[in-house]
C-alpha cells in the first residue's frame, strides 16, 4: 500500500470518527431535551405521579434497583440475568433453526414450496394470542420463555438467510461449478459468505425479538424476570418502577444491537454498509 493510500485511509477514518462523535452529541442533546420537557410537563401540568412520574422519581427507582448487591432480591440484577439467559437460549435455538430452514428453502425449491406458506402463516398470527398456548405446552418457567423467544427469533433469520442465499451472484456460482465444486462447497464458500450481510441483519432483529418474546412469556407466568418485575410494579401502582424496568429493557436492546453490529464489522468486513 502506498503512502497516498495510507493517507486517504487515515482521512476517511478521521471523517468517520467525526461523524460518529457528532451523532453521539445529537443523541445526548435529544435525550436531555426530552427529559427537560418531561420534567417541565409533569410539574406545570400537575400530572399525578401514579399516571406519569417525573424523571427524578424514575431515576430514584433505577437507583434503588441498581445500586444494590448483585444477589439482592429487591434489585434488578436477578431479573435481568434470568431474562437475558432465557432470551439468549431462545435466540440461539431460533437463529439456528431459521438459518437451517432458510438455507434449505433457498437450495431446494420443493422445500420452499412446502414450508414457506406455513412459515408466513405462523408469522402473521399474533404472538400474544399464541403465548398462552406456549405456556400450556411448555409450562410456566424457563421452558415457555425459551420457546417464545425462539419462535420470535426464527422468522427474521429464515427470511434473511433465504433472501441472501437467493441473491448470490450467478457468475460466482457458475465459476465454482466450472471448477467441479460440489453443492455443499458452493454453499459454504460462495452462498453463505454472500448472504452474510443479510444474515447479520436478521440476527440483529432476532436478538431484539427474542428479548420481546421472553418478556411476553414472563407477563403470562414466570417466577422471575424483568417482565415479572413490571407486573409486580403494576400491581402496586409503582409507575416509576415500571418506567425504570422499561429503561433497562431499552438499554439492553441497544447493547445487544451494538454487540451484533460490532461482530458484523469483524466478520463481514467487506460490506461498507455495516460500518
Amino acid at each position: 500500500m502506498s503512502a497516498l493510500d495510507s493517507h486517504e485511509l487515515t482521512v476517511d477514518d478521521a471523517k468517520r470518527q467525526r461523524v460518529r462523535a457528532g451523532g453521539l452529541l445529537l443523541k445526548l442533546a435529544g435525550i436531555a431535551a426530552l427529559l427537560a420537557i418531561w420534567q417541565a410537563g409533569v410539574t406545570f401540568l400537575d400530572v399525578p405521579t401514579y399516571i406519569l412520574p417525573t424523571p427524578v422519581q424514575v431515576w430514584a427507582a433505577l437507583k434503588s434497583g441498581l445500586f444494590v448487591p448483585l444477589d439482592s432480591p429487591t434489585g434488578f440484577y436477578i431479573p435481568i440475568a434470568s431474562t437475558l439467559a432465557n432470551a439468549a437460549m431462545g435466540f440461539v435455538i431460533g437463529s439456528i433453526l431459521g438459518l437451517l430452514i432458510g438455507s434449505l428453502m433457498a437450495e431446494f425449491r420443493s422445500v420452499e414450496t412446502v414450508l414457506m406458506p406455513y412459515a408466513f402463516a405462523l408469522q402473521t398470527l399474533p404472538k400474544v394470542a399464541i403465548a398462552p398456548l406456549i405456556v400450556i405446552w411448555f409450562r410456566f418457567g424457563n421452558g415457555s420463555k425459551i420457546a417464545m423467544a425462539a419462535l420470535l427469533a426464527f422468522f427474521p433469520l429464515m427470511v434473511n438467510s433465504f433472501t441472501g442465499i437467493r441473491n448470490t451472484e450467478p457468475e460466482r456460482i457458475d465459476l465454482m461449478r466450472s471448477l467441479s465444486a460440489s453443492r455443499l462447497e458452493i454453499y459454504a464458500r460462495v452462498k453463505l459468505p454472500s448472504a452474510a450481510p443479510f444474515i447479520f441483519a436478521g440476527l440483529d432483529m432476532a436478538a431484539v425479538y427474542a428479548l420481546l418474546g421472553t418478556i411476553v412469556a414472563e407477563f403470562l407466568g414466570a417466577q422471575r424476570g424483568i417482565g415479572v418485575t413490571i407486573v409486580q410494579a403494576q400491581a402496586v401502582t409503582d409507575v416509576a418502577a415500571v418506567f425504570a424496568a422499561l429503561i433497562i429493557l431499552g438499554t439492553l436492546g441497544i447493547l445487544v444491537h451494538l454487540i451484533i453490529r460490532a461482530i458484523r464489522r469483524r466478520i463481514v468486513h467487506w460490506d461498507e454498509r455495516g460500518r
